[in-house]
Parts: C-alpha cells; structure tokens; sequence
C-alpha cells in the first residue's frame, strides 16, 4: 500500500514542486519479491504530515461493513479553505502488502475522466489526470465477491511541498464484509445441497411502511402492500434476481400489484418447483399488529428445491417491490436453516420511469435491470438523501423451520420438534386420492439419505395444482420408501459398479504448474434405482519443467525518454516497455517495465504569491435550477516580481429549488353557434389545459368564453301598447289555429342534452326539436328544426 501510494504522491508532487525540493530513489527490500507490480518506491524529502482533518475519504452512506459485489460511491475531499492537487487512492485486502495483484481488493470505476485514471504502472490504484488544484473528487468502487475479507480503502493526497499519507484517519476508511442484508444484492453462489430428508418452513412479512418512517411524499391514499408471491424451487429456476430483466409475471406485480401472471410463470416450471407461496394483500400498508397478525405462509424444501424467493408491490409506486432472491436454507453441514431474518429496502423492476409515489406511468423503454433503490436516485424520490446515506428498511422477512420429515444427513436435533417430526415409513395402500384433487404426476425418486453403505430413505412428489372442493381433503403430496445408500453389496445387487480409470491426461500447461485429470464411468447402477456417489473425475498437480518458469515472459524494447517533470530545477523522467507474453503459469512477469532517473532543468526563479483570502461566493447564477458560482482573490505582489500562476478565481455548481413552471393552455376554439334561435342568445369556445402549472408556476387562465348573441327578434305581431297575458296566449292560439288550417305543422319535443364533447375544460352540449308532421305547403318558421347549444365541464382538468 505505502509503495502505490507514495509512488503516485511523488509523481504528482514532482511535477508541482520548486527548485530546491529533492527527491531521491530508496531502494526496498520488499522491492525483489513485488518489482514490476506497484513496486517502484520513490520517497520525498520534503515535510510529511500525517493526523490531519482537512482532508477526509468518504464512502458513500458511512457504512461501518460493505455488501460483497455492491457499488459504493467514494469522495476524497478537503475541507475550505484546503485543497490538494494530486492524489492516489487504492483498495487493499486486510494484511497485504500491496505488491501482488490479488493484494488489491474490488475494482475502481472512473466517472470523470477529466479529474480521474489509472495509475499506469499500478492499474488497481487511481489518481489524478491532471495536476491541477481541486477540492473533491469522486470515483465508484464496487466490492469484491463474498469470502473476501475485511478491506482497507487509502488515499494519498499531495498538496505542493506536503504529502498526506496515513494508514489511520480520516484518510483511511476499513469495512469488513458483512452477512448478506436482502435488498442489497443477490449475487451469491449457489452450491448443490447436501442435505436429507425434507424441511417445512413458515415465512412471516413484516411491513415498516409507514408515513411515521418514510414521510417524505407517503402516499397516504391507497397504500398497501399487494398480494404475496413466491415459491420454493431449485437452483435451475430463477424467478427475480438483481442485474436480471423482469418477466411478464414480474412486471405485472412490480407495476399493477397482481400475482396471477407470475403464478401462471411458476406453476409452469414444474419440477423445479416444490411449493408455491402465496399470502394476501394489506390494506393498508403500516399494518398494525394490534389489530391483525402479520400475513405468513408455510412451504416445504427438499435436496433439489432448496431455494426460496418472493416479492410483493409497495402501492401504490412506479415499479416498486421488496422480497426474497433465491435465499438458500440448506446449510453447507448438510442439514436445513433454522431460522433466516432479513430486513429489506425496495428495488426497482425496470419497467417504469417514475421517481415518486405516485407518479403518472410511463414505461421504461428500453426496459432496464432490475437494480436496488438508493438514496443518490432521483432529487425528487421518497428515499432521496443528498449526503447518500442508507436506505431505511420498508420490511423485514422471518423464515423459520417448522419441522423435518425423513432420515437427516446431520442427526443432532435441533430441537424437540425436530425429533418427533421426523415420520416413518407406512404401509401403502391403494391410491384413494378423490376426483376434486387435481395432481401433477409423481416426480422421479430422489437419491437415497444413506451416504454410506446403510439403510435410508428415497422421496418422490407431486404438486397440488387444484382443489375443486375445499371440504374435501386432498391427501399427502410426498411419498417415501427405504432404500439403501450406495457400495452395498447384498442379495439384493444394489451396488455400483465403476470402469477402471483411464489414463491421466496430458499436463494443462507446457511450462511449470498445471493440472491433469483422469476418468471413468458407471458400468451398473444399482437395482434399486439409487444414485451412484462414487467419483468419475479425478484432478491433481503436475509440473513440467520447473525451471522454465523463471524470467519466462516477453517484454518489447525500452520507450523513447518521457519530457522531464519540472520546467526548472531538478525534476524526473521516464520511459517503459510493455510486456508482450506473461509466464505460461499465470505468475506476474519479473522483468522492468518502467525505469525512472533524474533530469536538471535551468535554475527556477521562483516568484512569491501573495495573495487576498478567496472572497465569499457570489449568487447562483440562476434564480431555480441547476446555475454556477464563483468566488476571487486579488494578488497582492508586486507586478515587477514577475507573472504569479496561481487561481484567482473559482467556478462550482450551485442547484436551488425547481424552477416554476407555468399553466400551458392550448389555442381557443371557434365560437360555437348562438344557443338560441331567435331573441338574445349565447356563444361559447374553450381552450385545454396542456400542462398543469408546477413549483409555484403560474395558475391556469380561463377555459371558457361567452359572449351574447342576437339572431331576430322572435315577437313579429307588434301591436300598439302593452299586451296583457291572456291577450298574448289568446292571439297564439289563434295563430296555431290557422295554421293548421292552413296545412302547417306539428313539432316533437326538445330531445335529451348530448353527453358533453370534453370531460374538463370546458365542452358543449346540444339538444334539438324537430317537426313532426310537415307539409309541402308550410312555408312557416315555426316548422323548421330546432338546435339549442349550452356549456358543460367547465372545471379545469
């Protein structure tokens, strides 16, 4: 580690420093066993501070463990007024030297290639791209598989003359591998079980939902937990897991809450599933327990089906889901998990693009890997937390064992239940199973319990896919019968016969180590249709010419002489070459790849910076949105001292609030026709809503205009004065009298208003009369159709 690290704060200093400032090669006796990998060990005469605070290496959310194979985002930075100007950061195993690649634990991804590489000659540590002055700087760091360890991540910092290095402090962060917490990754290997027998289990769900631990957006409308599905199943059957594509089933419960296609999915995978998981929804979700217990399920496990995996839906949500990836409870002791508490945070499926609650849907095109949620999403999601910490668990799982069935490969119990669960084996009689039972067929018999040459036990089963008639018991699912484990040799022949071996095969490699392996094969099972145990494949070591594996590797000729470090002074200078084939064994090649010497440049003259303290920083440059800052300082020296290089201005992003949108409404429409047809009347238009002001915009305009209308006047009788009533009823029905006569017409009734032509923002609707009886010689007004028009919906959308 110290040899990455002050190798890259050397380079980075020595192009930085003034005359006067020295450095000189040490060698190391680690030197001959790591030369070639990290190994060159430069150190700088110059001041050396360690325990400072200015400078600190984050990762992302503080946590004290890491999740194997889990991203983690990683900050070096200083505090103000500090700075630094190179830098070097790597990740090594606990107790490692840093002189092997297998020292180096994880990998490092750049994410801005302009602050940020890889070291040349030590590809697993990063540093900088350019030796400039800067504050922060952030690279992803994913962790290294299970099994690995604790790991130290260290960080070098150069800042002019001083090198920063510690293996303590705020610049040194360690994190140990931590038991898997569900919601965080489901990369794990899956190992063949070697258990026996069979277990039963019951999974309890837990929510922690609630506005009181989530109140950022909780919806409190609505929310609930959907229906529960999952299942028990083998290793060949994978149903969600991270970095995979949802399926339709999936994606029907990640973005609707429903089970029944991704029940349809699992039942069609027959043998590989055992028992199909089901519990109901929860409305609403924060459950109190005081009130209904949390929903639970039973399930069963055997040998090949000893995976278990569920989700359920947070609703409402985009595509939001918790639960189980192929959580394996068969242990590596050959016998069944007792109990498995999981506490989870929600994952997204992929499939919608929403970052709130309750967002509008909006497919995810591509559809994306289902990946978990983290507080750096989205400004706008439930779980946003600008410093990146955790996600606070939504739900925790309970699997506990109920019982054991069949001969166990471990014989200790456990506990009470696991000695009187264990059933002997009874008589058969003839298959009673009633017609409303619908099975699937008896699956193949499973390998017997015995390992060794004693008596045991097979199971065979069958899945229960319906019960026509719920009073109606359906009988067992599981069928045993003894059986004996493998070598025997009795009356009854049940033993394995095996080949000879075949002859081993050539050495895997040309040059050093390798491996050979050798074969054979079964020429009779045995008769009683148990699996022969007996190993067909052997591997071992072999050597091929020892020697060959000293200096065996072909390495191109030296490099042209970089440009030396310094403008002035004493700097350095180097050249390499590249390594064209490694040592056939996989070893790392032990010749030079880079040599570095010293260089003297021209004597520098060196020109004092006095400088003003950095002023405050200005304004955002915007006023809502995504804008930049800056701050100055002044240079106090004398202009006749010489040009100084130093920043005399700073430039960082500043984000305030969302900025306002306003209501966007569409162009009005042409004016209706006047809604009366005769005397004063009324015309309307409307406009739409096009978007819904947002962030304190602007209040939408209105969406509907009137304006009145006059056709005619519909009194044409005239007359001189003041007509009464009666006079004006008597004088109309005189009129419709000689009509009639007259061969006029009759008009039907005023139809029924249409349904209105918008749902909001403003519609019409229209009615009409229509003559009824009309003859050729009616020429009166009074027969031609009628058409009223008014306005509905008026309420904005």
């Amino acid at each position: 580690c110290v040899h990455a690290l002050e190798t890259a704060a050397l380079r980075a200093t020595l192009a930085l420093c003034n005359a006067g400032f020295a450095f000189t090669e040490e060698p190391s006796e680690r030197a001959g066993k790591s030369d070639g990998y990290c190994s060159r060990i430069l150190r700088a005469q110059g001041t050396r501070k360690e325990g400072y605070n200015e400078f600190r290496l984050r990762v992302e959310g503080d946590p004290e463990n890491y999740q194997p194979g889990s991203t983690y985002r990683v900050t070096l930075y200083a505090s103000s007024p500090a700075y630094f100007r190179g830098f070097t950061l790597i990740a090594l195993r606990e107790g490692r030297e840093g002189d092997k690649e297998e020292d180096y634990a994880g990998n490092f991804q750049i994410i801005d290639e302009e602050d940020t590489q890889f070291m040349i000659n030590c590809p697993p540590a990063v540093t900088e791209s350019t030796p400039r002055r800067r504050t922060r700087i952030q690279v992803f760091w994913t962790a290294p598989p299970s099994s690995s360890g604790c790991v130290t991540l260290k960080a070098s910092i150069v800042q002019k003359r001083i090198i920063y290095f510690q293996d303590e402090g705020s610049l040194t962060k360690r994190m140990c591998e931590k038991e898997s917490l569900f919601g965080e990754t489901t990369e794990k290997p899956l190992l063949d079980c070697c258990a026996c027998g069979t277990a039963k289990y019951r999974v309890t769900f837990y929510g922690n939902w609630s506005e009181k631990v989530h109140p950022k957006d909780y919806p409190r409308r609505a929310n609930h937990w959907s229906a529960i599905i999952g299942a028990s199943h083998s290793k060949n059957y994978v149903l969600w897991e991270y970095g995979g594509y949802a399926s339709e089933g999936i994606k029907k419960v990640a973005e609707l809450g429903s089970p029944v296609s991704m029940e349809e999915e699992i039942r069609q995978k027959g043998d590989d599933v055992l028992t199909v998981i089901k519990m109901k929804a929860q409305w609403p979700a924060w459950q109190p327990l005081n009130v209904r217990a949390a929903p639970s399920a039973e399930f069963s496990v055997d040998r090949t089906r000893h995976l278990m995996s569920f989700l359920t839906m947070l609703g409402p949500s985009p595509d939001w889901n918790v639960g189980l990836s192929a959580e394996d409870l068969c242990t590596k002791e050959c016998g069944w998990a007792q109990r498995v508490v999981q506490d989870m945070i929600p994952w997204d499926a992929g499939t919608d693009n929403g970052v709130t609650y309750e967002s509008p849907n909006k497919p995810t095109v591509p559809q994306e890997k289902i990946r978990p949620l983290t507080s750096l999403d989205h400004p706008q999601s439930p779980f946003y937390d600008p410093e990146g910490g955790a996600i606070t668990p939504v739900a925790r799982v309970v699997v506990e064992r109920i019982a054991r069935k069949g001969e166990q490969c471990n014989i200790v119990p456990d506990n009470v239940d696991d000695i009187v669960a264990d059933i002997a084996q009874e008589e058969k009689e003839e298959d009673d199973t009633p017609e409303t039972c619908i099975y699937s067929n008896w699956s193949p018999w499973s390998a017997c319990s015995s390992a060794t040459c004693d008596k045991g036990k097979r199971m065979r089963q069958r899945m229960l896919k319906a019960q026509l008639d719920l009073s109606v018991p359906c009988p067992h699912t599981q069928d045993f019968e003894p059986c004996m484990g493998p070598g025997c040799s009795d009356e009854e022949g049940s033993t394995c016969t095996m080949s000879e071996w075949i002859t081993w095969s050539p050495c895997s490699m040309s040059c050093g180590m390798g491996l050979r392996s050798r074969e054979r094969y079964v020429k009779q099972f045995p008769d009683d249709g148990s699996v022969c145990t007996l190993p067909t494949e052997e591997n071992e070591k072999c050597i091929v010419n020892e020697e060959c594996t000293l200096n065996s590797c072909l390495v191109t000729e030296w490099g042209e002489w970089d440009s030396c470090s310094a403008t002035c002074g004493l700097g350095m200078k180097r050249r390499e070459r590249m390594v064209k084939m490694p040592p056939p064994d996989g070893s790392i090649c032990g010749a030079e790849v880079l040599e570095v010497e010293k260089c003297m440049m021209p004597e520098c003259h060196t020109i004092p910076c006095m400088l003003s303290p950095w002023s405050d920083w200005s304004d955002c440059s915007v006023t809502c949105g995504k804008g930049m800052r800056t701050r100055q300082r002044v240079l106090k020296s004398p202009v006749e001292l010489g040009e100084c290089t130093e920043d005399l201005e700073q430039v960082e992003k500043c984000m305030l609030p969302e900025c306002p949108t306003d209501c966007m409404v569409s162009e009005w429409t042409e004016w209706s026709e006047c809604n009366k047809s005769c005397g004063k009347g009324h015309m309307i238009r409307t406009r739409m809503v096009k978007l819904e002001p947002q962030f304190g915009g602007d209040s939408c305009p209105e969406t509907v205009q009137r304006k009145k209308c006059k056709i005619r006047k519909c009194n044409r009788g005239g007359g001189q004065g003041q007509v009464n009533s009666d006079e004006k009823k008597r004088r109309k029905e005189a009129r419709e009298k000689r009509r009639s006569k007259q061969g006029g017409c009759k008009m039907r009734p005023w139809s029924s208003w249409t349904d209105c032509t918008k749902l909001c923002g403003g519609g019409i609707q229209e009615r009409l009369m229509t003559a009824k009886r009309r003859l050729k010689s009616a020429q009166l007004p009074s027969c031609k159709d009628r058409k009223e028009i008014r306005a509905c919906n008026v309420h904005p959308c």
